[in-house]
């Protein structure tokens, strides 16, 4: 995985940030886990707060945890509440290791000082990650905070039997993907499922369609603040995405994820600009074998398909964990090739972060999903992991639904979005 990427920006979380998510954790921890697998416990129990809340990682989590020969309790709480709520979570009791994100959403809390330096357990695991990994594990003082645990890239995903059926092809453009768009209408099919209730996946089409507009390092200068939002170049991508968004499904901001994923698993909606994790929503057998995807296609032939967006996610030690001899040993653990097998066995959605990790059960769509990553010239982590998270969660969730709502004001809408910007990042 060669991963070009820009120095990430200093970030903080608004101040406005819902309170209380450890006590949240504390409720909400109907989880435990032990086993007598590998790994070695370090007197007592570790506490684990986990984000991965919806049944299938959730399992992964569990089975991943049961190989580990020491104890540990795990809290889970729902991904988005864990998610909106982690600066005071982190700021309060958080438990010992938590799950989180590489890339600009890790380093923001090792330079808070929220996250606890890992560089001596990277010097027993670093073996088994390849540079890249390492790169997005860790801060701008030189030490590791991350250990990975897998990433999946997003892409557009179909069920290959409807398209059979219908005798459609992936399009390779985006002339050619709005066309068949009009074919799926036709058909009595939504063409492109979407869900952004939560508000972030909306974020991953917007990516998409400025990386294939602009390119990789606009991108980037972007999402450090380096390029203005009100700029002809983020007009562009507005106005591109106005143009595609009655092929999108109807009332969006009213549905998940989960169930945009659903309309698309009863053959209701033709495609889905989404992670791989879609494949959660779909059965083990015949639905999920029945699952494909194509590259987000291509909108100016110069700069082409060669940026893949493909997030890493992990785990992390609080700053000060109540068990850091045993939070460390936990660590060492999880960074082994066993802990991501165990995960990917019960969670088949993902690919393994470990350098060995054991691909031979690899299902076509994990294997598909590899080759695009490892084809793929420049990879990004995400909006709201690539940017600061205080502009990714007050300004551009808000932005983004707001441009949903409302398509055609996108000179106000990017004015608004720069104004918040400059006073986010200070100019």
């Amino acid at each position: 995985m060669a991963v070009r990427r820009r120095t990430l920006l200093k970030g903080m979380l608004g101040a406005g940030a819902l309170a209380g998510l450890a006590p949240t954790l504390a409720a909400c921890g109907d989880d435990s886990g032990s086993g007598g697998g590998s790994g070695g416990g370090s007197g007592g129990s570790v506490s684990f707060g986990s984000n991965w809340s919806d049944e299938v990682p959730k399992k992964g989590i569990a089975d991943m945890m049961a190989g580990y020969s020491g104890e540990v309790s795990i809290n889970t709480v729902d991904h988005n509440s864990f998610q909106e709520n982690i600066n005071n979570y982190l700021q309060g009791g958080p438990d010992d290791v938590f799950g989180w994100f590489a890339g600009n959403r890790m380093q923001f809390f090792a330079e808070q000082g929220l996250a606890g330096d890992i560089t001596d357990v990277w010097s027993d695991i670093g073996g088994g990650f390849s540079d890249a990994m390492k790169q997005q594990a860790t801060g701008k003082d030189g030490k590791q905070y991350f250990v990975p645990l897998y990433y999946y890239p997003w892409a557009v995903f179909y069920r290959k039997s409807v398209w059979q059926e219908k005798g459609y092809e992936p399009p390779a453009t985006l002339d050619e993907l709005t066309a068949l768009a009009g074919r799926m209408k036709t058909d009595g099919l939504n063409p492109i499922a979407f869900g952004d209730s939560d508000g972030w996946p909306a974020m991953g089409t917007f990516d998409y369609l400025n990386l294939r507009i602009n390119g990789y390092d606009f991108h980037a200068q972007l999402m450090a603040g380096e390029k203005a939002w009100n700029s002809a170049e983020v007009k562009s991508v507005f106005d591109t995405w106005r143009g595609i968004l009655p092929l999108h499904q109807p009332d969006s901001l009213g549905r998940t994820w989960q169930e945009a994923a659903q309309s698309l698993l009863k053959k209701e909606s033709g495609m889905y600009t989404l992670g791989l994790f879609v494949g959660q929503q779909f059965p083990e057998g015949p639905d999920r074998d029945d699952l494909d995807f194509f590259p987000f296609p291509e909108i100016d032939p110069a700069i082409g398909t060669d940026s893949v967006e493909a997030p890493i996610d992990g785990f992390m030690m609080a700053a000060r964990p109540r068990n850091e001899d045993g939070a460390k040993d936990l660590l060492r653990y999880l960074g082994s090739a066993k802990a991501g097998d165990l995960y990917l066995k019960a969670d088949p959605n993902n690919i393994g972060a470990h350098n060995d990790a054991d691909t031979s059960g690899y299902n076509e769509l994990q294997k598909k999903s590899q080759e695009l990553v490892s084809s793929a010239k420049s990879i990004s982590q995400f909006l709201d992991r690539d940017t600061r998270p205080d502009f990714a969660s007050t300004v551009m969730i808000p932005s983004l639904q707001e441009f949903i709502r409302n398509p055609n004001d996108i000179d106000g809408l990017t004015k608004s979005i720069e104004d918040q910007k400059a006073s986010i990042f200070g100019g």
